[in-house]
C-alpha cells in the first residue's frame, strides 16, 4: 500500500476510536473547539470503507484550476490524487482559463456538451439554479443526496443556515457546496490604520465617523500623508461610512423589510462624510481611477495611514513587505465606524456560510450515485482532513489532539508562501467540502491579521439580505432593471462625491430611480426574502 493512503488511513482509524465528529461531519466548532483528538492507539488498523465502486469508471469535472500558477491540471493535485485512491473513482478535470471562466461556462452551456459535474457559482446562472434546473443543464439533488450523500446529511441536519442557503424555494439542492463554517473565515476584510503613527501622535483607534475625520487630519498634517485615505472605487462600496448611517450600498432588511441604500436618507449622509473628506483632501483624489496596485505603493510609500483592505493579501502581505524596509511600521484593524462612542456597527464585510458556490451533477452525467458518493467524501472525517489539511506527515501533523500545518506549509524550502500553498498542496478554498478555521488561521503571519478579524466580527448582523434565488422569471426582470440602476448610482456616487452635483439634487436622485422601477425591484426581492424565511 502506498506511502500516502497509508498515512490517511492512520488518521481516520484514530479519528474512529474517540468517537469525537470533525466540525466538517456536522459540528459547529467555535474558537474553543477542534477537531478530534487523533493520537493512535494501540489498535488494529482499518481500512476505512471510502472505496464506492470495483468498476473503472472516470468522471469529468469541470471547474477551476486550485493552483494555475503551478499546475496545469487538478488531475495532478495531490489532495485529488489521494481521493482518488480512496474513491477508486478517476476524475477528468476540464479547466477555463483562469479569469475567463463564466465566458468559458456559457459557451459550454451553449453547446449542450456537457461534463458530468461543474463547479460554479449557481447563484450566477441567468434565471438562477431554479433555472439551470428547469433548462436541463443539471439536476435536482433532493434525492439524490438523501439516498447517496450520508456525510453531507449529516452536516445539514447540524447547520439549518446552510441548509437553507443550499435549497432552492422549492426545497431543491441543487450542488454539493463549498461551505465556511467558521466565523473567521467569513470576515476577512475591513478598515486598517497605521498603528505606529497612532502611536507617534498618542491617539487611539478611532472608532466613530469624527474619531476618523481628526485622526485622518492628523495624518496629513503631522505625518505629511498626501492620501490620509486612500480606496479605489469598489471599496467606497463597502459597509465603512455608510454603514455608520445605518445603510449599505446594496439592498439591506430592517425589521423583515428589504430597502435600497443608495435611496435611503442615510446613504445622503454618508455622500457628505466623503464628499467633506474628499475636498479636504483626506479622501485619495485618485480613489475613482486607480487599482489595488496604486493603493500598496501608496501605504508602502508613506503616503496614507488608513484603508479597506484583506487580512491576507493586504495586512499580512504589508507587514513582511514592510518588516525589513521599515522596522515600525505596523498595522491595526479598526472597528467599523459608528456615529457615537460605544455603539455597535449596525453592518461589517462578512461572507455567508455558502455563497452559491458548489459542484453540481449535469443532467448527461451517467453516473449520478457514483458521483454523488464521490463528491459526498469532501464532508467524510477523512475527506475533511484531507481537503483542509491534506496528507499526514507532510503538509500536517497532529499537535495536542490537533492538526497543525508543517514547515512544508509555513516555511515551504521553495519559497512558496503558504497562501499560494493553501491552493498547492491541499484544496482549502474550493471543492465540495467544509472548510476549517485553520484556512485563515494558519496562514496568518503576524498576531494583528486575528486581532483584525476579531475587531470587525463586532458588528450586527441580521441586516444583510441571505443568498435569495428568485424565479426564473423574477431574476431576469431584476436583471434588467438592477443593470441599469447601477451603472447610473455608480455614476451619481462618483459625482456627489466630487462636487459635480450637489448633494441638495439627492431627491431628485431617488426620483430618478423610481422612474427605473427600483421599488419593483425591491418588491422582487422581498418576495425572494419571504420564500427563503419560509424554507
Amino acid at each position: 500500500m502506498k506511502k500516502g493512503i497509508v498515512k490517511l488511513i492512520s488518521i481516520v482509524l484514530a479519528i474512529l476510536m474517540t468517537g469525537i465528529l470533525l466540525a466538517g461531519c456536522g459540528r459547529k466548532k467555535t474558537e474553543d473547539q477542534s477537531p478530534p483528538d487523533t493520537k493512535q492507539d494501540s489498535g488494529e488498523e482499518k481500512v476505512p470503507d471510502s472505496r464506492i465502486t470495483d468498476r473503472n469508471i472516470t468522471l469529468s469535472y469541470w471547474g477551476p484550476n486550485a493552483a494555475v500558477d503551478a499546475l496545469t491540471s487538478n488531475e495532478e493535485h495531490p489532495v485529488y490524487m489521494e481521493m482518488e485512491k480512496a474513491t477508486g473513482i478517476k476524475i477528468k478535470f476540464l479547466h477555463p482559463p483562469a479569469g475567463q471562466e463564466n465566458e468559458q461556462f456559457n459557451l459550454m452551456i451553449g453547446s449542450n456538451e456537457l461534463p458530468d459535474l461543474i463547479e460554479y457559482r449557481w447563484l450566477k446562472y441567468p434565471g438562477g439554479p431554479v433555472k439551470a434546473i428547469e433548462d436541463n443543464v443539471i439536476i435536482s439533488l433532493t434525492d439524490v443526496i438523501k439516498e447517496h450523500a450520508p456525510n453531507l446529511t449529516k452536516y445539514l441536519q447540524s447547520r439549518e443556515d446552510a441548509d437553507k442557503q443550499i435549497k432552492t424555494d422549492n426545497n431543491d439542492y441543487y450542488c454539493f457546496p463549498f461551505l465556511s463554517d467558521d466565523e473567521i473565515n467569513l470576515m476577512y476584510f475591513g478598515p486598517q490604520v497605521r498603528k505606529d503613527w497612532l502611536d507617534d501622535l498618542k491617539m487611539e483607534i478611532p472608532e466613530t465617523i469624527d474619531e476618523w475625520e481628526t485622526m485622518l487630519k492628523a495624518f496629513k498634517d503631522q505625518k505629511a500623508a498626501e492620501y490620509p485615505y486612500a480606496a479605489i472605487e469598489h471599496y467606497i462600496k463597502q459597509p465603512f461610512i455608510f454603514g455608520a448611517y445605518g445603510v449599505t450600498y446594496d439592498f439591506y432588511q430592517e425589521d423583515g423589510k428589504v430597502k435600497y441604500g443608495p435611496m435611503e436618507p442615510g446613504f445622503k449622509d454618508g455622500l457628505a462624510v466623503y464628499k467633506r473628506w474628499y475636498q479636504d483632501g483626506l479622501l485619495d483624489a485618485d480613489f475613482a481611477a486607480q487599482d489595488g496596485k496604486t493603493m500598496t505603493a501608496k501605504i508602502t510609500n508613506n503616503e496614507t495611514g488608513a484603508f479597506l483592505a484583506t487580512t491576507v493579501g493586504g495586512m499580512g502581505k504589508l507587514l513582511t513587505t514592510m518588516k525589513e524596509q521599515d522596522s515600525k511600521f505596523l498595522l491595526a484593524g479598526a472597528p467599523w465606524p459608528t456615529l457615537s462612542k460605544g455603539e455597535t456597527a449596525k453592518f461589517g464585510h462578512k461572507a455567508f456560510v455558502f455563497d452559491g458556490k458548489g459542484a453540481a451533477i449535469t443532467s448527461q452525467c451517467e453516473e449520478v450515485e457514483i458521483a454523488a458518493k464521490w463528491l459526498d467524501y469532501g464532508y467524510s472525517e477523512e475527506g475533511y482532513l484531507l481537503f483542509n489539511f491534506g496528507i499526514l506527515g507532510k503538509t500536517y501533523t497532529m499537535e495536542d489532539g490537533k492538526p497543525v500545518y508543517t514547515e512544508f506549509m509555513t516555511d515551504n524550502p521553495d519559497g512558496v508562501n503558504i497562501s499560494d500553498m493553501i491552493n498547492r498542496a491541499v484544496l482549502g478554498r474550493q471543492g465540495a467540502h467544509v472548510q476549517d478555521r485553520a484556512i485563515q488561521v494558519q496562514v496568518f503571519q503576524h498576531p494583528q491579521q486575528l486581532e483584525a478579524i476579531e475587531t470587525w466580527l463586532k458588528h450586527e448582523d441580521f441586516r444583510r439580505i441571505p443568498p435569495l434565488t428568485p424565479t426564473p422569471e423574477e431574476s431576469q426582470r431584476l436583471a434588467t432593471i438592477m443593470n441599469e440602476i447601477n451603472t447610473y448610482v455608480g455614476e451619481m456616487v462618483l459625482k456627489f462625491i466630487m462636487g459635480e452635483e450637489p448633494l441638495d439634487k439627492f431627491g431628485d436622485y431617488v426620483q430618478q430611480l423610481r422612474k427605473m422601477d427600483i421599488e419593483e425591484a425591491i418588491s422582487i426581492q422581498q418576495a425572494a426574502l419571504g420564500r427563503f424565511n419560509a424554507r
